[in-house]
């Protein structure tokens, strides 16, 4: 089955035009590889209500994958964790707890990112980090179990989450 995705680029100066942001078109084709039917892609601006509503209207679309990029450090105003936390009905844990642990074998600053995970509606939101390396290899860390949660949250059981 072919999943429809999106991805929302947070980034204040790329969408003001300031700065070129490479993460997201990347993201694009990285989920094209994959196999996902890119639907959505945005950038918006580091603004918590800004981004709750981009969530809330690409989930009421009927994505089935959402991937943010950026917004997820330590600055004052990265903000995506938050907005993210606020929209979803539960949290995905693993997910980011995976993508830390993982690439963390390529840069200990990994730890520092505060994305999370979570599904709204019949949507799975993951947040990745701002730049084009981390987003990628974030993504790739955690690519394999995806289509199957997908899976999961579209059916009505899950009878195949044992095999």
């Amino acid at each position: 089955m072919i999943y429809k995705a999106g991805v929302i680029t947070i980034s204040t100066k790329g969408a003001k035009g300031e700065r070129v942001d490479t993460s997201g078109p990347n993201l694009v084709n990285v989920l094209k590889n994959e196999g996902f039917d890119v639907v959505y892609e945005n950038i918006i601006t580091d603004d918590i209500d800004i981004i709750k509503n981009e969530l809330i209207k690409v989930c009421d679309d009927g994505i089935n994958l959402i991937l943010t990029t950026g917004g997820t450090g330590f600055s004052k105003t990265d903000v995506t964790p938050e907005a993210t936390l606020a929209v979803i009905e539960k949290e995905v844990r693993g997910i980011p707890e995976m993508m830390r642990n993982l690439t963390y074998k390529i840069t200990d600053k990994s730890i520092l990112s505060r994305g999370v995970a979570g599904i709204r509606n019949k949507t799975l939101i993951i947040n990745l980090p701002g730049s084009k390396k981390a987003s990628e290899e974030n993504f790739n860390a955690i690519k394999g179990p995806i289509k199957h949660g997908i899976e999961i949250l579209l059916t009505d059981g899950s009878n195949d989450c044992a095999n």
